[in-house]
Protein backbone atom coordinates (compact mmCIF):
# COMPACT_ATOMS: atom_id res chain seq x y z
CA UNK A 1 0.00 0.00 0.00
CA UNK A 2 2.37 2.41 0.82
CA UNK A 3 4.69 1.79 -2.40
CA UNK A 4 1.19 2.82 -4.20
CA UNK A 5 0.96 6.37 -2.57
CA UNK A 6 4.74 6.68 -3.16
CA UNK A 7 3.91 6.40 -6.92
CA UNK A 8 0.80 8.23 -6.67
CA UNK A 9 2.94 11.08 -5.12
CA UNK A 10 5.40 10.68 -7.77
CA UNK A 11 2.65 10.51 -10.67
CA UNK A 12 1.80 14.16 -8.89
CA UNK A 13 5.13 15.56 -9.63
CA UNK A 14 6.34 14.12 -12.51
CA UNK A 15 3.25 13.15 -14.70
CA UNK A 16 2.56 10.47 -17.09
CA UNK A 17 4.84 7.09 -16.23
CA UNK A 18 5.23 3.57 -17.61
CA UNK A 19 5.63 0.39 -15.45
CA UNK A 20 9.19 -1.86 -16.78
CA UNK A 21 9.18 -4.39 -14.56
CA UNK A 22 10.58 -3.42 -10.97
CA UNK A 23 10.69 -0.07 -11.68
CA UNK A 24 8.56 2.91 -13.13
CA UNK A 25 9.82 5.53 -16.27
CA UNK A 26 8.97 8.96 -16.05
CA UNK A 27 9.79 11.99 -17.87
CA UNK A 28 13.02 13.25 -16.43
CA UNK A 29 12.35 17.03 -14.62
CA UNK A 30 16.45 17.46 -14.77
CA UNK A 31 16.70 17.51 -18.81
CA UNK A 32 13.37 17.24 -19.64
CA UNK A 33 14.10 14.70 -22.16
CA UNK A 34 10.94 14.11 -24.84
CA UNK A 35 11.57 10.11 -24.03
CA UNK A 36 10.33 8.69 -20.57
CA UNK A 37 14.04 8.02 -19.10
CA UNK A 38 13.75 8.84 -15.75
CA UNK A 39 13.91 5.02 -14.40
CA UNK A 40 12.56 4.92 -10.51
CA UNK A 41 13.01 2.05 -8.22
CA UNK A 42 10.87 2.75 -5.62
CA UNK A 43 11.25 -0.24 -3.22
CA UNK A 44 14.99 0.32 -3.74
CA UNK A 45 14.75 4.12 -3.32
CA UNK A 46 16.79 4.67 -6.56
CA UNK A 47 16.32 6.62 -9.34
CA UNK A 48 18.76 7.44 -12.84
CA UNK A 49 17.57 9.30 -15.96
CA UNK A 50 19.32 7.17 -18.67
CA UNK A 51 20.04 10.74 -20.55
CA UNK A 52 21.32 13.46 -18.54
CA UNK A 53 22.60 10.69 -15.38
CA UNK A 54 20.64 12.82 -12.99
CA UNK A 55 20.46 10.50 -10.10
CA UNK A 56 20.51 9.42 -6.51
CA UNK A 57 20.00 7.10 -3.74
CA UNK A 58 16.96 8.70 -2.01
CA UNK A 59 13.72 9.41 -4.42
CA UNK A 60 12.88 12.09 -1.27
CA UNK A 61 15.38 14.77 -3.34
CA UNK A 62 13.02 13.98 -6.29
CA UNK A 63 10.01 14.99 -4.30
CA UNK A 64 11.70 18.19 -2.33
CA UNK A 65 13.17 19.69 -5.25
CA UNK A 66 10.19 19.68 -7.85
CA UNK A 67 7.05 19.04 -5.92
CA UNK A 68 5.08 20.99 -3.14
CA UNK A 69 5.18 20.92 0.34
CA UNK A 70 2.35 19.24 0.61
CA UNK A 71 3.85 16.75 -1.70
CA UNK A 72 6.99 16.32 0.86
CA UNK A 73 5.19 16.30 3.69
CA UNK A 74 2.81 13.22 2.35
CA UNK A 75 6.40 11.32 1.59
CA UNK A 76 7.47 11.92 4.93
CA UNK A 77 4.20 10.87 6.59
CA UNK A 78 5.32 7.02 4.10
CA UNK A 79 8.41 7.12 4.97
CA UNK A 80 8.99 8.32 8.61
CA UNK A 81 11.53 10.95 8.35
CA UNK A 82 11.44 14.13 10.38
CA UNK A 83 8.77 16.96 9.17
CA UNK A 84 10.90 19.90 8.16
CA UNK A 85 9.09 21.96 11.09
CA UNK A 86 10.70 19.50 13.84
CA UNK A 87 14.20 20.55 12.02
CA UNK A 88 15.83 21.74 15.00
CA UNK A 89 14.96 18.59 16.64
CA UNK A 90 17.43 17.00 14.96
CA UNK A 91 19.94 17.95 16.59
CA UNK A 92 21.01 17.67 20.39
CA UNK A 93 22.40 20.64 20.92
CA UNK A 94 19.91 22.73 19.67
CA UNK A 95 19.26 25.68 17.15
CA UNK A 96 21.90 28.48 16.69
CA UNK A 97 21.33 31.54 17.51
CA UNK A 98 24.90 33.38 17.43
CA UNK A 99 25.05 36.12 14.95
CA UNK A 100 26.59 35.20 11.52
CA UNK A 101 30.58 36.29 11.00
CA UNK A 102 31.87 38.79 8.68
CA UNK A 103 35.37 40.39 8.03
CA UNK A 104 37.07 42.98 5.88
CA UNK A 105 39.48 41.91 3.05
CA UNK A 106 43.11 43.41 4.11
CA UNK A 107 43.51 46.87 3.26
CA UNK A 108 46.10 45.98 0.72
CA UNK A 109 44.30 43.05 -0.75
CA UNK A 110 44.58 43.39 -5.26
CA UNK A 111 42.33 41.27 -7.09
CA UNK A 112 43.48 39.18 -9.54
CA UNK A 113 39.90 39.55 -11.53
CA UNK A 114 41.02 41.70 -14.28
CA UNK A 115 44.71 43.61 -15.28
CA UNK A 116 47.49 41.91 -13.27
CA UNK A 117 49.60 44.80 -12.07
CA UNK A 118 53.55 44.23 -11.81
CA UNK A 119 53.46 43.32 -8.42
CA UNK A 120 50.86 40.38 -8.79
CA UNK A 121 53.21 38.78 -11.32
CA UNK A 122 54.43 35.95 -9.23
CA UNK A 123 51.23 35.72 -7.11
CA UNK A 124 49.49 34.75 -10.92
CA UNK A 125 52.61 32.37 -11.88
CA UNK A 126 51.84 30.44 -8.23
CA UNK A 127 48.24 30.64 -9.25
CA UNK A 128 48.89 28.84 -12.95
CA UNK A 129 51.77 26.27 -11.20
CA UNK A 130 48.67 25.41 -8.99
CA UNK A 131 46.26 24.54 -12.29
CA UNK A 132 44.26 27.35 -11.30
CA UNK A 133 42.71 29.11 -14.21
CA UNK A 134 41.62 32.79 -15.09
CA UNK A 135 37.96 31.42 -15.16
CA UNK A 136 38.61 30.30 -11.32
CA UNK A 137 40.05 33.01 -10.54
CA UNK A 138 37.38 35.24 -11.47
CA UNK A 139 34.82 32.87 -9.93
CA UNK A 140 36.67 32.72 -6.57
CA UNK A 141 37.66 36.25 -6.76
CA UNK A 142 40.97 35.70 -6.45
CA UNK A 143 43.85 38.01 -5.47
CA UNK A 144 46.83 38.89 -3.49
CA UNK A 145 48.75 41.13 -1.22
CA UNK A 146 52.04 42.19 -1.75
CA UNK A 147 52.68 44.26 1.78
CA UNK A 148 50.92 44.56 5.26
CA UNK A 149 50.37 41.76 7.66
CA UNK A 150 49.72 39.38 4.61
CA UNK A 151 52.84 40.17 2.01
CA UNK A 152 53.31 38.15 -0.33
CA UNK A 153 50.14 36.00 0.09
CA UNK A 154 47.37 34.71 -2.24
CA UNK A 155 43.70 35.60 -0.69
CA UNK A 156 41.01 34.03 -1.28
CA UNK A 157 37.67 35.17 -0.20
CA UNK A 158 34.48 33.48 1.17
CA UNK A 159 30.81 34.93 0.98
CA UNK A 160 28.05 34.25 2.89
CA UNK A 161 24.27 33.87 1.33
CA UNK A 162 24.33 37.34 1.41
CA UNK A 163 27.36 38.50 -0.40
CA UNK A 164 29.33 39.69 2.86
CA UNK A 165 33.00 38.32 3.34
CA UNK A 166 32.81 35.39 6.08
CA UNK A 167 35.94 34.29 6.13
CA UNK A 168 39.24 34.36 3.53
CA UNK A 169 42.44 32.15 3.32
CA UNK A 170 45.99 33.72 3.05
CA UNK A 171 48.54 31.66 1.06
CA UNK A 172 52.07 32.04 0.85
CA UNK A 173 53.64 32.19 -2.68
CA UNK A 174 57.53 32.77 -2.08
CA UNK A 175 57.98 29.92 -0.02
CA UNK A 176 57.17 31.10 3.45
CA UNK A 177 57.54 28.83 6.11
CA UNK A 178 54.17 29.50 7.41
CA UNK A 179 52.13 28.43 4.12
CA UNK A 180 48.72 29.86 5.87
CA UNK A 181 48.52 32.76 7.82
CA UNK A 182 44.41 33.36 8.15
CA UNK A 183 42.14 35.70 10.09
CA UNK A 184 41.55 35.40 13.79
CA UNK A 185 37.86 34.64 13.04
CA UNK A 186 35.64 31.57 13.24
CA UNK A 187 35.79 28.72 10.99
CA UNK A 188 32.21 27.99 11.63
CA UNK A 189 31.15 29.34 7.78
CA UNK A 190 30.04 27.80 4.45
CA UNK A 191 32.82 29.26 3.10
CA UNK A 192 31.83 30.59 -0.19
CA UNK A 193 28.17 29.64 0.52
CA UNK A 194 27.24 32.42 -1.65
CA UNK A 195 28.07 30.00 -4.65
CA UNK A 196 26.76 26.51 -3.71
CA UNK A 197 24.12 24.73 -5.08
CA UNK A 198 22.25 22.43 -2.60
CA UNK A 199 20.13 20.71 -4.85
CA UNK A 200 23.42 19.27 -6.40
CA UNK A 201 25.73 17.06 -4.87
CA UNK A 202 28.54 18.44 -2.74
CA UNK A 203 31.89 17.12 -1.68
CA UNK A 204 33.47 18.13 1.65
CA UNK A 205 37.14 18.62 1.15
CA UNK A 206 40.26 19.89 3.21
CA UNK A 207 41.01 23.20 1.79
CA UNK A 208 40.07 26.17 -0.58
CA UNK A 209 42.78 24.56 -3.60
CA UNK A 210 41.24 21.13 -2.74
CA UNK A 211 37.45 23.15 -3.55
CA UNK A 212 38.60 24.63 -6.82
CA UNK A 213 39.74 21.32 -8.12
CA UNK A 214 36.52 19.61 -6.67
CA UNK A 215 33.59 22.15 -8.17
CA UNK A 216 30.27 22.28 -5.79
CA UNK A 217 31.99 21.77 -2.72
CA UNK A 218 33.19 22.94 0.64
CA UNK A 219 36.71 22.83 1.96
CA UNK A 220 36.54 22.52 6.06
CA UNK A 221 39.92 24.77 6.45
CA UNK A 222 41.46 22.11 8.59
CA UNK A 223 38.44 21.92 11.92
CA UNK A 224 36.83 19.06 12.65
CA UNK A 225 32.82 19.44 12.18
CA UNK A 226 30.35 19.25 15.18
CA UNK A 227 26.99 18.37 14.51
CA UNK A 228 25.42 21.34 15.19
CA UNK A 229 27.96 23.23 12.70
CA UNK A 230 25.99 25.75 9.54
CA UNK A 231 26.76 22.83 7.21
CA UNK A 232 26.32 20.03 8.77
CA UNK A 233 22.66 21.68 9.02
CA UNK A 234 22.63 22.93 5.01
CA UNK A 235 23.33 19.41 4.28
CA UNK A 236 20.18 18.02 6.56
CA UNK A 237 18.31 20.87 5.74
CA UNK A 238 18.03 20.68 1.85
CA UNK A 239 18.89 16.76 1.97
CA UNK A 240 22.27 17.15 -0.19
CA UNK A 241 24.08 14.16 -1.42
CA UNK A 242 27.64 14.40 0.16
CA UNK A 243 31.35 13.19 -1.38
CA UNK A 244 33.78 12.99 1.16
CA UNK A 245 37.41 13.23 -0.49
CA UNK A 246 39.71 14.97 2.85
CA UNK A 247 42.97 14.18 2.87
CA UNK A 248 44.56 10.51 3.22
CA UNK A 249 46.41 11.20 6.70
CA UNK A 250 42.94 12.60 7.84
CA UNK A 251 41.10 9.23 8.47
CA UNK A 252 39.75 9.88 12.03
CA UNK A 253 38.43 13.21 11.13
CA UNK A 254 36.71 11.83 7.84
CA UNK A 255 35.06 8.97 9.88
CA UNK A 256 33.47 11.61 12.44
CA UNK A 257 32.38 13.37 9.36
CA UNK A 258 31.22 10.22 7.84
CA UNK A 259 29.30 9.02 11.11
CA UNK A 260 27.69 12.46 11.94
CA UNK A 261 26.00 12.39 8.83
CA UNK A 262 25.34 8.84 8.65
CA UNK A 263 23.35 9.80 11.81
CA UNK A 264 20.75 12.13 9.75
CA UNK A 265 20.22 9.71 7.07
CA UNK A 266 22.55 11.90 4.16
CA UNK A 267 23.25 10.00 0.64
CA UNK A 268 27.20 9.73 1.38
CA UNK A 269 29.98 8.52 -1.05
CA UNK A 270 33.72 8.40 -0.03
CA UNK A 271 36.12 9.73 -2.82
CA UNK A 272 39.63 7.43 -3.11
CA UNK A 273 42.39 9.94 -2.73
CA UNK A 274 45.52 7.96 -2.29
CA UNK A 275 48.39 8.55 -4.22
CA UNK A 276 47.71 12.16 -4.18
CA UNK A 277 49.02 14.93 -1.20
CA UNK A 278 45.30 15.95 -0.84
CA UNK A 279 42.56 16.92 -3.80
CA UNK A 280 44.41 19.99 -5.00
CA UNK A 281 46.93 18.44 -5.89
CA UNK A 282 45.18 16.03 -8.49
CA UNK A 283 44.74 16.79 -12.21
CA UNK A 284 40.71 17.55 -12.52
CA UNK A 285 40.34 15.05 -14.82
CA UNK A 286 41.39 12.24 -12.49
CA UNK A 287 39.31 13.70 -9.60
CA UNK A 288 36.06 13.42 -11.71
CA UNK A 289 37.10 9.89 -12.59
CA UNK A 290 37.35 8.93 -8.96
CA UNK A 291 34.29 10.92 -8.48
CA UNK A 292 32.80 8.47 -10.78
CA UNK A 293 33.76 5.73 -8.98
CA UNK A 294 33.04 6.75 -5.38
CA UNK A 295 32.00 4.40 -2.68
CA UNK A 296 28.85 4.49 -1.29
CA UNK A 297 28.28 4.50 2.46
CA UNK A 298 25.79 3.45 4.68
CA UNK A 299 25.50 2.59 7.75
CA UNK A 300 26.39 -1.33 7.85
CA UNK A 301 28.67 -0.44 5.34
CA UNK A 302 30.73 2.74 7.60
CA UNK A 303 30.52 -0.39 10.54
CA UNK A 304 32.66 -2.79 8.72
CA UNK A 305 35.22 0.17 7.63
CA UNK A 306 35.85 0.93 11.46
CA UNK A 307 36.35 -3.17 11.80
CA UNK A 308 38.89 -3.39 8.80
CA UNK A 309 40.19 -0.63 10.15
CA UNK A 310 41.22 -1.69 13.46
CA UNK A 311 42.79 -4.86 12.57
Amino acid sequence: MSEKKKHKILCDILGYSHANGSETLFKCPACDHHKLKLSVNIHKNVFKCWVCDYRGRNIRRLVRRFGTFVHLQRWEELTGRHDIERFAELFDEGPRVDPLPTLDLPEEFVSLTSAVPATGVYAQKYLQSRGITKAEILKWKIGFCFSGEYRNRIIIPSFNDDGDVSYFIARSYNGDSYKYKNPKSSKDIVFNELYIDWNEDLTIVEGVFDAITAGNSVPILGSTLRTDSDLIRKIVYNDTPVFVALDPDAREKENKIIETLLKYDIELYKIDVDGYEDVGSMPKEVFQERKQKARFIDRDDYLLMNLLSAV
